[in-house]
C-alpha cells in the first residue's frame, strides 16, 4: 500500500459566520477557512480528512503541499509509526510548519489502515468504550446573561455538561458569568472554565478559588501553557484541577515534564493540533501511566471531530467527548451528523471512519487544489 499521491484542497465555507463578539480578537470571520488532504495509494485504495487552516486556506494548504508531497510519495501507507517519526526529525531540520499541519496526514494513513482491516478506526486503534458523554464548549460572549441562556440550552438539549469560554479581559467580570452561570443550571450540572490564557497567577488563583465555591470540574488554560513554574504553583494552590498543554508543539515530549512533575492535573491533546490519531494517542497513554487524564480538545471541524470521538473511544483517560456549540453552526462536511444523543456519543460500527464526507459541500467550498 504504497502512496503514490497527495491532494489538498483549499476551502472556505461561507455560510459560517464567527461573529465579532465571539472572537476575543475582535476580528469577525466571514466564512470558515479549513483544508481537505487526500492520500491515495497504489492499489487505489485513498483516505480523505480536514484540517485546520487558520485564517488561510490558500497560505496553509501551499506550506503543507510542498512539505508532505515528496515526504509522503512511495512510503507504505502502513508504516504510520516510522513515517510520524522520521516527519519529526524532517520538521525540526527545516519545514517548521505549525503544529495543525500533520494531524490530518496521519489520519489518513490510520483511516486507510482501519479500511484496509475493515474496522471501524476505534477499534483498529484497540476499543476501549462505546459510548462517550458529550459535553458543550462556548464561543466568547458579550455578557453574563448569554452565557446563563446558552447554558440552558445545553442542559435542556440533554448534553452532560457545559464549558465557558468567558471574554478573559477582567477577571471580575469572568468571576461573574461564572456565577450567573451556575445559578442558572443549578447545582448537579457539571461546568468547566477555559479562559485561554489570560490572566497572572495572582488572578488565576482568584478565579480558580471561586470556581471551587461555585463546584466547577476543571480550570483550563488560566495561564499560558508554556509557562510551566506558574501552572505547577497554581495546581499546587487550587483543589480545582487545573488543566492545560493543548498548544504545546510537539506531543508527548512537550508534555512529559507537565505529566511527571504535575505542571497540571489532566493534559489536552487532539487529532489537529497533537500531530493526529499517533500523537493523541500517545500522550493518553504517556498521561495514563502516571494515573492522569487526558482531555481530548475539540478539533472544530465535523469530520475531525469524529476522528477525535474514534480515538475517544480507544482510550479510558479521557472524561468526555467535547463540542462546539452552537453544534449547527460547525455541523458541515459529513454526509449525516455526529452521532449524538441524549448527551451521549455513539462509537460508529462502520469500517474507517464510519462516516462518509459532504463531497458536494467541500467541492462547493473548494477555492484551490494544491
Amino acid at each position: 500500500m504504497k502512496i503514490s499521491s497527495l491532494e489538498i484542497r483549499c476551502c472556505r465555507h461561507e455560510a459560517v459566520v464567527v461573529e465579532g463578539a465571539a472572537m476575543r480578537d475582535g476580528i469577525a470571520q466571514d466564512g470558515l477557512e479549513f483544508l481537505v488532504y487526500t492520500v491515495n495509494t497504489d492499489d487505489g485504495s485513498s483516505a480523505s480528512m480536514f484540517g485546520f487552516a487558520g485564517r488561510s486556506a490558500l497560505g496553509a494548504g501551499h506550506l503543507a503541499a510542498s512539505s508532505f508531497r515528496p515526504f509522503l510519495q512511495g512510503r507504505n501507507a502502513l508504516d504510520r509509526e516510522q513515517i510520524w517519526h522520521d516527519w519529526r526529525v524532517s520538521d525540526r531540520w527545516w519545514h517548521h510548519l505549525p503544529i495543525y499541519c500533520f494531524g490530518p496526514v496521519d489520519c489518513c494513513l490510520w483511516l486507510l489502515g482501519a479500511q484496509a482491516a475493515s474496522q471501524p478506526l476505534w477499534r483498529y486503534i484497540g476499543g476501549a468504550r462505546a459510548k462517550v458523554p458529550v459535553y458543550a464548549s462556548s464561543l466568547v460572549h458579550a455578557d453574563a446573561d448569554a452565557y446563563a441562556n446558552e447554558a440552558l440550552d445545553v442542559q435542556r438539549a440533554g448534553l452532560q455538561a457545559y464549558k465557558i469560554h468567558p471574554p478573559g479581559k477582567s477577571v471580575g467580570e469572568d468571576i461573574e458569568i461564572h456565577q450567573a452561570v451556575r445559578k442558572a443550571v443549578g447545582s448537579d450540572f457539571n461546568l468547566m472554565s477555559d479562559p485561554v490564557a489570560p490572566y497572572t497567577l495572582e488572578e488565576a488563583v482568584r478565579l480558580g478559588r471561586e470556581l471551587e465555591s461555585l463546584d466547577y470540574l476543571w480550570l483550563e488554560e488560566p495561564l499560558p501553557d508554556e509557562n510551566f513554574s506558574a501552572l505547577r504553583e497554581l495546581t499546587r494552590i487550587l483543589d480545582i484541577p487545573v488543566v492545560g498543554t493543548e498548544v504545546l508543539a510537539r506531543h508527548p515530549y512537550s508534555v512529559a515534564e507537565c505529566i511527571a512533575s504535575r505542571v497540571v492535573d489532566a493534559v489536552r491533546a487532539d487529532v489537529s493540533w497533537t500531530g493526529g490519531v499517533t500523537g493523541a494517542v500517545k500522550t493518553a497513554r504517556l498521561a495514563e501511566a502516571f494515573h492522569m487524564n487526558c482531555e481530548l480538545h475539540t478539533t472544530i471541524f465535523h469530520p475531525l471531530e469524529l476522528v477525535n470521538l474514534h480515538v475517544c473511544g480507544a482510550v479510558k483517560n479521557c472524561s468526555y467527548f467535547e463540542v462546539l456549540w452552537p453544534m449547527e453552526k460547525f455541523a458541515f462536511g459529513l454526509k449525516g451528523r455526529l452521532p449524538i444523543e441524549g448527551g451521549m456519543a455513539s462509537l460508529p460500527t462502520a469500517n474507517g471512519l464510519g462516516a462518509d464526507l459532504d463531497w458536494d459541500m467541500i467541492d462547493n467550498a473548494t477555492i484551490a487544489v494544491v
